[in-house]
């Protein structure tokens, strides 16, 4: 009899924990019903710091004693402990439908959830609703911290722009030999430039860095006209990435609690003493940054779900068929232009149509002209590049311009389009504002990705429209004016070395032609003919000597910035050939000077000295094959080798034309000043070897 009462009594405890609850410490309710049996449509709507949450009450199934909740605690707070401190209000009565929280953090994310007292009684059973969330703002009111306000989302978006561009910076540090490696493969196939391009702002993240980079590429003669058209096609698909970013990253999930923790791991990144996992450090501080100005953007900009009166104009601006259209194309024309980033931009028309601030059509057509307001970064990169990047800056604005064009006169097919694939997975986003960011992602996607399966068939008749467009001045301008890094520094000195390289090619290209032109000196009997060629000559000593200050200075320019140690190299490497190709010129302007001198004075070559300097001069034409070859070659690709036998064979040419001038000293043939002369060149044409196979050594590093 004792045992069942012992028996008794311990399945009563049992039970008491079991069904009961302590306010403040919810241990799990053992219940059938749950919260949705009895309340429905939660919902929060936020003016200032004060939040109206808002329900549906199933009166039929609540208990006439039962009574109402809310908890409501930072929402980064509830994640950092399983029993979170929340905060509650009084008991509510349940014929109530609405409470109003006041006073609540300015500019934070709040979490929130109401339960039920059935027994009226806080320390008994209570059922817990799903925990929702709102976001508390400061007030737009006059005199109520307006400027303020205004300053704060500025400073915001502006956190969001840097946040994008270190991360950027970040990436092409750390990727440098990759990208490299990337860029290095674009050929005129235009699936392959498509994915190129594609590629490289995926990973970069950033449209107008692709298309800067692209100018300057031709600009420097590494990418032609239609190559380049492919390319910029791809980096258009492959802006897209960000948008999609933001939409998911964004808005489906709070990237903003976990921005500290890797802005964190950033921090330790950037204190290390290896260059590429500061890189690295680089990129997760912006991907960081940017999502805390995502989220700052997203706490300042109010919430008008449902209550759009004072902006009612704007839904107005929807009713006027194609000119609505093309006014919102020119009002995301002018925002891009103004922040000078699409992605940017891109965030905010999401920002605020997912708000409710701007009408869902509005924000599609926005979009569009983002893609025509990208096009300005290219353009302004272009002013100071040489015709072929003004054409290639052209391609682009013409690219994105026709594919406006033609998405203007199918807009409204186009949104039923994309209503009816979101509305597959979601609801739509005609009714759903929570539906929009995908939407809007979606429809950018899908509207590059056509563009370029519609204009990848019309790239030689986008490309003669732009030759026509930007025709070329003269063809002396276009071979001797400084081309390749004229377009301004890239985005990373990495990238900007690339166009150094090209600069340095070209360069050593134009010594090789002086070699030439000397060559034909040397055999041209007509005295207007000679007079032309030694001022070609002259001209090209001058242009030498400008390419040299204008690299070195670019070179400084790329040195002042941080650079990692495989830079540095390249950077002194650089600046070591840009002396010595410049000293070539200086010696066949020298020589040309002298074979003046000898036609002054009247002195003859006798046909062996003629011929023994043109030996000289087909060994350095092979001499500067190599170096052209080695300087324009891939990483760890030159062939030093061949460099070392091209100068063993000048060396012992110039020993073999000594010995043989020697043994005609005491000849009577012999001529003293014909000899100087002879001498004076044979020399020259060994020091050029010597500065040629200069270059060649200094090419061992890893470029």
């Amino acid at each position: 009899m004792g045992l069942s009462r012992f028996n008794i009594m311990l399945v009563l405890v049992l039970q008491f924990f079991a069904t009961s609850v302590v306010w403040g410490a919810e241990p799990k309710i053992q219940t059938r019903q749950s919260f949705s049996d009895f309340i429905e449509n939660i919902n929060s709507s936020v003016s200032g710091n004060d939040a109206e949450i808002s329900w549906n009450v199933k009166y039929d199934k609540l208990p006439l004693k039962g009574k109402l909740v809310i908890r409501f605690l930072k929402e980064n707070m509830t994640k950092l402990t399983r029993n979170p401190k929340w905060k509650y209000t009084e008991p509510i009565d349940a014929n109530n439908t609405s409470f109003t929280l006041k006073g609540m953090p300015v500019s934070e994310k709040m979490a929130y959830s109401i339960g039920i007292q059935f027994d009226g009684d806080s320390k008994k059973q209570i059922v817990w609703s799903k925990t929702k969330s709102f976001t508390t703002q400061r007030g737009w009111e006059f005199g109520k911290g307006l400027l303020m306000r205004i300053l704060m989302l500025l400073g915001s978006l502006g956190l969001f722009i840097y946040g994008m561009k270190i991360m950027s910076e970040g990436i092409q540090k750390g990727a440098g030999n990759k990208l490299r490696e990337i860029l290095g493969s674009m050929t005129s196939n235009k699936i392959k430039g498509i994915f190129t391009g594609f590629l490289t702002t995926s990973i970069i993240q950033s449209s107008s860095a692709t298309t800067v980079m692209v100018v300057g590429f031709v600009n420097a003669g590494l990418l032609s006209l239609k190559e380049s058209i492919g390319v910029i096609m791809g980096a258009n698909i492959g802006t897209t990435i960000t948008a999609w970013l933001v939409a998911f990253l964004g808005f489906s999930v709070s990237m903003s609690d976990y921005a500290l923790p890797i802005f964190l791991i950033a921090i330790l990144l950037l204190f290390t003493s290896n260059a590429q996992l500061k890189s690295w450090g680089e990129m997760l501080a912006g991907f960081a940054l940017l999502f805390i100005g995502l989220e700052l953007l997203k706490g300042g900009v109010p919430d008008v779900k449902g209550s759009v009166d004072s902006l009612a104009f704007l839904s107005s601006l929807s009713n006027h068929g194609v000119f609505s259209v093309i006014l919102f194309v020119l009002i995301g024309t002018f925002v891009t232009i103004i922040v000078q980033s699409s992605s940017a931009a891109m965030a905010v028309t999401i920002l605020l149509c997912e708000r409710g601030i701007i009408p869902y059509e509005m924000a599609a057509g926005m979009v569009l002209g983002e893609n025509i307001g990208t096009t300005i970064t290219a353009n302004l990169a272009a002013i100071v590049g040489n015709v072929h990047a003004k054409r290639a800056a052209r391609a682009h604005f013409i690219f994105n311009v026709f594919g406006v064009i033609w998405m203007v006169i199918v807009f409204p097919f186009f949104l039923d389009m994309i209503n009816y694939l979101i509305s597959l997975k979601m609801p739509s986003p005609l009714v759903d504002q929570d539906s929009r960011p995908i939407a809007l992602a979606l429809f950018h996607t899908m509207f590059n990705v056509l563009n370029v399966l519609i204009l990848v068939w019309f790239t030689n008749l986008i490309a003669r429209t732009v030759v026509r467009m930007v025709p070329s001045k003269s063809e002396a301008d276009e071979e001797f004016r400084l081309e390749y890094i004229a377009g301004g520094m890239l985005s990373t000195p990495e990238l900007s070395l690339l166009e150094v390289k090209k600069e340095i090619v070209k360069f050593s290209d134009i010594t090789s032609r002086m070699s030439e032109m000397f060559m034909d000196l040397l055999f041209e009997k007509e005295k207007k003919k000679k007079k032309k060629i030694l001022e070609r000559i002259e001209k090209y000593e001058v242009i030498t000597d400008r390419l040299r200050e204008e690299i070195m200075a670019y070179l400084s320019r790329c040195a002042e910035d941080e650079l990692s140690k495989e830079s540095q190299e390249k950077v002194r490497a650089y600046m070591a050939i840009n002396n010595d190709l410049e000293r070539i010129g200086d010696i066949f302007y020298q020589m040309s000077l002298v074979y003046q001198r000898k036609e002054d004075e009247k002195i003859w070559f006798s046909p062996e000295q003629r011929n023994n300097i043109k030996l000289m001069l087909l060994e350095l034409d092979n001499a500067f094959l190599t170096m052209s070859n080695n300087l324009g070659s891939a990483p760890g690709k030159a062939d030093i080798e061949l460099a070392y036998r091209n100068e063993e064979s000048i060396n012992a040419m110039r020993d073999k034309l000594r010995k043989e001038n020697d043994q005609l000293f005491d000849s009577e043939e012999f001529n003293v000043k014909s000899n100087v002369v002879y001498t004076d060149l044979i020399f020259s044409c060994e020091r050029v070897g010597d500065l040629i196979i200069n270059v060649n050594e200094e090419l061992r590093i890893k470029r």
